[in-house]
């Protein structure tokens, strides 16, 4: 007898339909799993047969053979234990084979305890698509699944459990529609930065247009301190946004426990010595930290000190938004839109140009330092801020620095008046114009054409950096009540692209 389970796989960040099939046949015992599956579902066989002997059922003495369809699409991860177990439990005549609307996924214990598995959310929102009425996964996987929407998801702690339910014994209390929780609460402000007014102001206008902004400034003049910060000016995230993020989350494992569901943007700032695979993504097809940063921000300290090849895997992601990653376990491609946010010394020892003279840096060492940030990536970055040290009269002023709560309505207003201006183009803030949006909504007059002109031959500026300060530009108009870009504006954006990163021998 052959009987199918129906279940759902994950490439990437898709999920896919795998149906589970079992057969018995004469011979000698034997249980053998075929249809590409790694060595976690290989391994599954004794789990298996370990948690149906728990359950007080005897496991077929016969030839088993599961096959997981379709045969030419890799299986990993332990999610098909429970469509396993039921599939030799049906095949065997022990239990009646569950319907064709009914979708099953999870690991299993020794003893038949369901754990939660990895990629629940994207397999969900598959299921939805695929005509699946009724998904049971484990009960910690139920909130994200649920979180799909489109499909009754069942949460399972036992197995015992689901055999009573398909049985008609007892029923599973479907998952509840996931409750909207509120937005988060950040235990750092803005009001606690001292000074650094101009650097607030560009961090404000990074925020409002989604730009990406590289920090320069000695030690201990706040450049972490202020980019941590960043996040709690961020607009809320959207539905479809807090759904990307979460996918992304779930497919690398980091959902399962209380962090269900993304409702704060991400925030990632890994340490300087990741290794290329770690930010563009793993060996096993796993997202890296820039697809981790998605609809959020990367902040990457001391950024010279970055290997060089880890630096350039950001220079596709920033201009495409999503990154391919091509391993022997195969290509995944994963969406990798997200603020860039750098920051690094004007030197090694941290104080050139400083009044004290305190540096001791020759010009050439300088140079070299500065050039391990290449040209091509400091291009896509679409404004250079200096973060000068802090003046004892301002780490000493007591008087309370505008707070985060007020930089973030002027940041929501702006972001609202993008929205509607591009809600035909599918783009959400102006960081994301494309070339041909841009003439229109980046049209200068005649002074600031001239203004532009004057900039792009005096700063030796790329096309490329041309279009970023129009960008930036038009972020500036907004926050200034979204009418047209004047000089003014202009003139801001021009000086967040003015650093100097030539030293003079």
């Amino acid at each position: 007898m052959v009987c199918e389970v129906r279940s759902l796989g994950i490439s990437g960040l898709d999920g896919f339909d795998v149906s589970v099939e079992c057969a018995l046949s004469g011979g000698l015992p034997n249980f053998d799993i075929v249809g590409l599956p790694d060595a976690a579902v290989r391994e599954s066989r004794e789990r298996v047969k370990a948690a149906i002997k728990a359950c007080g059922f005897r496991f077929p003495a016969s030839r088993v053979t599961v096959n997981l369809a379709p045969a030419d699409r890799k299986k990993a991860g332990s999610l098909y234990d429970l469509p396993v177990f039921l599939s030799i439990l049906s095949a065997s005549g022990e239990i009646k084979p569950p319907s064709d609307g009914q979708a099953f996924l999870g690991e299993l214990s020794l003893n038949g305890e369901l754990r939660p598995v990895s990629g629940v959310l994207s397999m969900a929102m598959r299921a939805g698509r695929s005509g699946v009425r009724e998904l049971f996964v484990p009960a910690r996987n139920a909130e994200e699944a649920s979180f799909a929407g489109g499909v009754t998801v069942y949460p399972v702690r036992h197995v015992t459990e689901l055999l009573d339910h398909l049985a008609g014994r007892a029923s599973i209390a479907p998952a509840g529609k996931p409750e909207v929780m509120p937005p988060a609460q950040y235990g750092v402000d803005f009001s606690e930065v001292k000074g650094q007014e101009n650097v607030k102001r560009a961090l404000e206008v990074a925020a409002a247009g989604g730009h990406n902004i590289l920090l320069i400034g000695p030690p201990g003049a706040g450049k972490s301190m202020l980019a941590k910060r960043l996040p709690t000016i961020l607009p809320d995230m959207s539905r479809q946004e807090q759904l990307e993020s979460t996918a992304i989350y779930s497919v690398a494992g980091q959902t399962v426990g209380d962090r269900h569901i993304l409702t704060e943007r991400p925030f990632r700032s890994p340490h300087h010595t990741m290794s290329h695979a770690a930010m563009a993504g793993g060996a096993q097809l796993q997202p890296g930290e820039i697809s981790l940063a998605h609809n959020g921000v990367l902040f990457l300290d001391e950024l010279p000190e970055f290997h060089r090849d880890v630096i350039e895997a950001l220079r596709q992601p920033l201009e495409d938004g999503r990154v391919t990653i091509s391993r022997a376990a195969g290509t995944a491609t994963y969406p990798a839109r997200f603020m860039l946010v750098c920051a690094m010394n004007p030197c090694k020892c941290g104080w050139f140009g400083h009044p004290s003279g305190r540096c001791s840096c020759t010009p050439q060492s300088v140079q070299a330092y500065r050039a391990k940030v290449s040209g091509p990536l400091l291009d896509r970055i679409d404004m250079h801020i200096e973060v000068p040290a802090l003046e004892f009269e301002e780490l000493r002023d007591r008087s309370p620095a505008e707070p985060s709560a007020a930089i973030r309505r002027r940041v929501n207003a702006a972001r609202s008046i993008q929205q509607e201006r591009y809600k035909a183009l599918r783009i959400s803030c102006n960081a994301q114009i494309g070339p041909e949006p841009l003439r229109e909504f980046c049209a200068l007059d005649e002074a600031g054409e001239k203004l532009m002109k004057s900039a792009y031959e005096r700063l030796g500026l790329t096309a490329r950096s041309h279009d970023r300060i129009l960008r930036v530009a038009r972020t500036i108009a907004d926050l200034d009540g979204g009418g047209a870009i004047r000089v003014p504006h202009l003139a801001e954006a021009i000086q967040y692209r003015a650093y100097d990163f030539k030293v003079e021998g």
